[in-house]
């Protein structure tokens, strides 16, 4: 493992992203695949947090109970509804309804939103079916826990893949029961190494090749509901733009603690929204990207 970078606006500086297109095209194809009956806010915060940091053309892959009130919340998104079960969740087989825009998407986010570890389980099984041979694929909630369970994902998508766990996830990752003895610079790595992925986990960031890089998170306030979604959607976003997974991950977790740090200043250290990320998101992606 080298020695951690850490980031700061110079580090991003000199690690500037791709121009942007100018198309919707140009800036990438993105579906975000999750938002069942209960939680269909969680696919809504991450699609528009990859329009905040510049993608092109969102497609929402969500429940066929709230595909209307979506389209609607939502109307920069395509919408997609997929099959449920009895419960309101969405069924493990549901991807088919989503095959064209599956493959045609630069990068596809499955997670926010699903609700039911089984049928999760089976989406990630059937996930390579649909997507392209160059399709960054960003696993997040539901999507990422189930991954030990499902083999041949990292040779699936070696090289292209992001996870995005919290603690408790990342446990689960290492497939252990709890995350009490976790080490975040020990651990992460070594699930990046393990499942060939770029992993971002409370500010450490590592790829399968043993680089980490550490951003200062020490923010309270994004312990809240959907803050995590918010950050999924912002690496995917970047990706779409055309940045390396490595380079989304650590810009975007940078963005997300960035964006953390101005509500705090501004409302409280506790109490905002991971809703209001998004609106400071365009203008730390500004700030640093100038």
């Amino acid at each position: 493992m080298s020695t951690p970078t850490d980031v700061t606006r110079e580090t991003l500086a000199a690690w500037p992203l791709p121009e942007s297109g100018d198309s919707k095209y140009g800036r990438g194809q993105l579906v975000v695949v999750g938002g069942a009956l209960r939680s269909p806010g969680a696919a809504i915060l991450a699609g528009l947090a990859a329009l905040r940091v510049g993608a092109g053309r969102l497609t929402l892959a969500i429940g066929t109970s709230v595909a209307a009130h979506v389209a609607v919340a939502v109307p920069e998104s395509g919408v997609v509804p997929l099959d449920e079960t009895p419960d309101g969740s969405i069924s493990g087989f549901g991807l088919a309804a989503a095959s064209d825009d599956l493959g045609a998407a630069d990068v596809v986010l499955l997670g926010p939103g699903l609700d039911e570890a089984d049928e999760a389980l089976v989406m990630v099984r059937e996930l390579h079916r649909f997507v392209g041979d160059d399709t960054i694929v960003v696993l997040d909630a539901f999507g990422l826990g189930v991954v030990p369970k499902v083999p041949g994902v990292p040779e699936q998508f070696d090289g292209r893949l992001v996870l995005t766990p919290n603690k408790f996830e990342a446990a689960l990752l290492l497939e252990r029961e709890n995350d009490d003895d976790l080490d975040l610079d020990r651990d992460i790595p070594e699930i990046a190494r393990r499942y060939r992925a770029v992993v971002t986990c409370f500010g450490v960031v590592a790829d399968p090749d043993g680089n980490v890089w550490h951003i200062e998170a020490h923010e309270p306030g994004l312990g809240t509901s959907g803050s995590g979604d918010v950050l999924a959607g912002a690496i995917a976003g970047l990706c779409a733009r055309g940045a390396t997974p490595e380079q989304a991950t650590v810009w975007a977790t940078f963005l997300h603690v960035a964006a953390g740090r101005k509500l705090a200043e501004r409302i409280a250290p506790l109490g905002y929204l991971a809703s209001e990320l998004l609106f400071e998101l365009p203008g730390v992606l500004a700030e640093v990207d100038a």
